[in-house]
């Protein structure tokens, strides 16, 4: 049974991993691997084939013929733990994605347009990059990744250009995400599983990140042909829908500011970072229902600026794809596979800590384990690696193999197209080819990527 609960998580993963050639949408095997694990794990726990463990290190085994009471209610209470702290994560997720679809309504990033007033392609190309780098921090990569490839299409209309632009964009804004509590979908599980503090993460990673993106910018501007010389650039063509609202300015600022609020809120409560999500949506929120967009405002047209209308807009199969993904991953977190010997006495461990403990074993310098992740995340999705590395690991909060963790699967996926969710958004917006960026753009990340994570290790090594 034991082996069945790996194969399915085996299968399921190469599903998600394969779902461009499948053409299956990767939340529909991240869910049936969910449940069919937990299903599986509850079926062998109650038959007495193998025992779970929570996450104090406390081990539940059902024997036959006994009073199995607490066993229940250990199992009971280890999915219910793993189910709270996946729905700390979406929850967040949810308010940050309406807040930013709310901004988005106001038109809010179209303001970012008139900052934008340079023919150079070197300057055009560097502007882009801070832009990334700094919105993916506070907004996210993915949505910064989007944001401003809708702005490119508007400054660039030479689609062979543009491509260049974007692959640069999608290193910026993965290397922004890495160091922001907020920025990556993998440092927002690592805060909230307290793995790392906010400050400490922005301390730690946000100078690794900025030669993860200046290296690659830089080499791009001064050496790629694609970067010479001068573009069109009217900043005066704006079309009807091109043109800000009176409520731009105010939603861009206010729902920025409140996203950046949240670890500030956290820091100040002590209360877990969704609820400071939430007081920064309902603020949000509060203010969209009041603010008057246009001119000659009228109730009939109220519904296209509210946040019912950003809410139908959020993304669910993401929401979906990260409730199947982490569930899956703690049902191995939760299985005994075996026993290891702590500090001289043998104790039962998780399949998780179980393979940490092989690979500590086979390697013993853990930040080659970690670049190794990095390399990894471009090829599998980083998600399912930052969750499995949570459970591997028995480490204080802010150990520097957490930071370490945050930096290789935040930035390694620029070095494929498809290791990222922001390079999988460009693909789809721009129709990139992977081979292209496989050949122009890979090299690039590549650099940018080893000479920020060795940047790191010399910091942590002071």
């Amino acid at each position: 049974m034991t082996a069945l609960i790996i194969f399915v998580f085996i299968i399921g993963y190469l599903a998600i991993t394969l779902e461009h050639p499948l053409k299956l949408d990767k939340t529909v095997p991240a869910l049936l691997m969910a449940s069919l694990m937990w299903a599986l794990l509850a079926i062998g726990f109650h038959a007495g084939w193998f025992d779970v463990i929570d996450g104090h290190e406390n081990v539940f085994s059902y024997l036959a013929g006994a009073n199995n009471e607490h066993a229940d209610e250990g199992f009971t209470n280890l999915l219910l733990h793993h189910l709270g702290k996946t729905a700390e994560i979406l929850v967040f997720l949810i308010g940050a994605m309406t807040i930013v679809e709310i901004i988005d309504l106001h038109r809010g990033f179209d303001v970012l347009r008139s900052w934008v007033k340079t023919t150079s392609k070197e300057r055009l190309l560097w502007i882009l990059a801070i832009l990334a780098f700094v919105l993916s921090a506070i907004i996210d990569n993915l949505t910064a990744t989007i944001v401003l490839i809708t702005l490119l299409r508007k400054l660039i209309p030479n689609k062979t250009d543009r491509l260049w632009f974007a692959g640069l964009i999608v290193i910026a804004a993965n290397a922004g995400g890495a160091w922001s509590p907020i920025g990556d979908v993998t440092t927002t599980m690592l805060w909230i599983g307290k793995k790392v503090s906010a400050l400490h993460l922005v301390e730690r990673i946000v100078l690794p990140s900025i030669v993860c993106m200046v290296i690659p910018t830089f080499i791009a501007a001064k050496f790629l042909p694609a970067f010479r010389g001068n573009i069109e650039v009217d900043t005066n063509d704006y079309n009807e829908e091109d043109k800000s609202l009176l409520s731009s300015r105010t939603m861009l600022f206010l729902g920025l500011g409140m996203i950046v609020s949240v670890p500030i809120f956290k820091t100040i409560t002590h209360l877990p970072p969704y609820l400071g999500m939430m007081l920064a949506l309902g603020v949000v929120w509060l203010v969209s229902e009041y603010i008057h967009p246009e001119e000659d405002f009228s109730e009939e047209r109220k519904h296209l600026y509210s946040a019912h209308q950003a809410l139908s807009r959020i993304e669910m199969s993401s929401i979906l794809f990260f409730l199947g993904i982490l569930m899956a991953v703690a049902a191995l977190e939760a299985l005994v596979y075996g026993a290891v010997m702590i500090d001289g006495v043998e104790v039962q461990v998780g399949t998780l800590r179980y393979v940490a403990e092989i690979l500590s074993g086979a390697i013993p310098n853990q930040s080659v384990v970690v670049g190794i992740l990095g390399v990894l995340s471009a090829v599998i999705d980083n998600v399912p690696l930052v969750a499995a590395s949570m459970g591997m690991y028995d480490l204080p909060m802010d150990h520097k193999l957490w930071h370490l963790v945050a930096y290789s699967a935040g930035t390694g996926g620029s070095m494929l197209i498809i290791g990222s969710a922001a390079g999988v958004a460009a693909m789809g917006m721009e129709k990139i080819d992977f081979i292209w960026y496989l050949k122009k753009i890979t090299w690039l990340a590549a650099l940018g990527f080893i000479i920020g994570y060795f940047t790191l290790l010399f910091m942590e090594s002071l």
